[in-house]
């Protein structure tokens, strides 16, 4: 008889292509097309197409998120826009990689932004639609995990593979892969009960936005930058793969105080180390110190993302799940869109936009902001020890 226990391993790994697409995407090969195509208006470049592509992202979000959830109260599993938005990310992917002027990769990057969206906004419901409060941080584990995972598997991907046209068969590859595994697993499971409740933002919603939305702009000034510091393609690709290799770890470290601990204690010790790993990584002068920089800061990334995510499945309401997702998910994509211009804003400021040491700046400007996140999350309420966990999940461990 086949098992209609949720197995987080198979509910995430949509998650691990999703990823993969935006470790290459955002990291490296955004930068570097904006450079190829940008000519010596590199960084402005970059900071245009950045900001313009997020603000996509976010109206797509919401509105795949509202639909999706008119869907699932009539029992919809929302795997329809998990296979629509793969396949139009597909064809997006291919265009970006291989546009042959600027215009053309804004437009190719604009489409990407909706079609995946269009599958994220109602797949970050997985969770909570498909696997009860009390695993809450078990499963969140996974998906920080998973997403970890992918990140590293872009941002190789993007890294040593010289062939823009095989770059963008594999990711679209990968992505059509996961998304296969998903959909065949979410279809046996039932769907966990959703009492009707009118979407609404409480104070604790607006405090976790708000500490979320700092933690990811210094996290996206990081990412974002990190290419102009390094310097060089590959080595880029290293370090992220460093890093994100080491957030897996950290997520399956962050799983039982996820589950066990208050929420809010766990995801500060993991920003906190952030931004230690953050100074460290400034302060290195030799390949081994960044390289055990990023460790650090992986690990520590993943213990924020595990207790991130528990606490976003705790407080948003069952009945509109990915239109709360996608509210919610506008302290990621916001973000995006705001990074980026606040760097470029103190970098002016400062008359510092086409100086060698910019990067170093945008990299400080990266701590404030996920210090002042992780300060804010303490205005939220305690949520700390969960029930008792059974034998529900098959797979407890990533």
């Amino acid at each position: 008889m086949r098992s209609t226990a949720p197995k987080p391993s198979q509910l995430g790994a949509f998650w691990l292509g999703i990823q993969a697409v935006w470790g290459a995407v955002l990291a490296i090969s955004l930068q570097t097309r904006a450079t190829d195509l940008g000519g010596r208006n590199a960084l402005a470049a970059y900071g245009t197409i950045a900001t313009a592509g997020a603000a996509v992202a976010a109206v797509t979000q919401i509105a795949a998120g509202i639909v999706s959830d008119r869907r699932r109260n009539r029992a919809s599993r929302r795997v329809e826009f998990y296979i629509a938005g793969t396949a139009l990310a597909c064809a997006a992917l291919f265009w970006f990689y291989t546009a042959p002027g600027f215009a053309q990769l804004v437009a190719a990057f604009m489409l990407l932004q909706f079609a995946m969206n269009l599958a994220s906004g109602p797949y970050q419901a997985v969770i909570p639609d498909f696997v009860s409060d009390r695993h809450m941080g078990t499963a969140s584990s996974w998906m920080a995990a998973l997403q970890s995972l992918g990140n590293a598997a872009g941002a190789v991907i993007a890294g040593l593979v010289s062939n823009a046209r095989a770059v963008a068969a594999a990711l679209a590859a990968l992505l059509v892969c996961t998304c296969a595994i998903t959909v065949a697993h979410v279809r046996g499971l039932p769907l966990q009960s959703a009492v009707e409740d009118r979407m609404r933002v409480s104070r604790a919603f607006a405090d976790l936005f708000i500490s979320r939305a700092f933690v990811y702009l210094g996290f996206y000034t990081l990412v974002g930058y990190l290419y102009f510091y390094v310097g060089e393609k590959a080595l880029t690709g290293f370090v992220l793969l460093v890093f994100t290799a080491a957030g897996a770890l950290g997520a399956v470290l962050g799983a039982a105080p996820a589950n066990r601990s208050d929420r809010r204690a766990v995801a500060t010790a993991g920003g906190a180390a952030f931004v230690a790993a953050l100074f460290a990584f400034l302060a290195s002068h030799d390949t081994r110190a960044i390289f055990a920089s990023a460790t650090l800061a992986g690990a520590a990334w993943g213990i924020f993302l595990t207790a991130d995510w528990a606490l976003g499945c705790r407080f948003l309401p069952r009945s509109a799940l990915a239109t709360a997702m996608g509210i919610w998910n506008l302290a990621l994509l916001l973000p995006q869109i705001a990074a980026p211009a606040i760097a470029t804003a103190v970098l002016s400021r400062m008359n510092a936009l086409e100086q060698p040491g910019a990067p170093r700046i945008a990299f400080v400007v990266a701590a404030i902001e996920v210090a002042c996140g992780i300060a804010w999350i303490w205005r939220l309420p305690a949520y700390g020890r969960a029930p008792a966990v059974d034998s529900e999940l098959s797979g407890n461990t990533p």
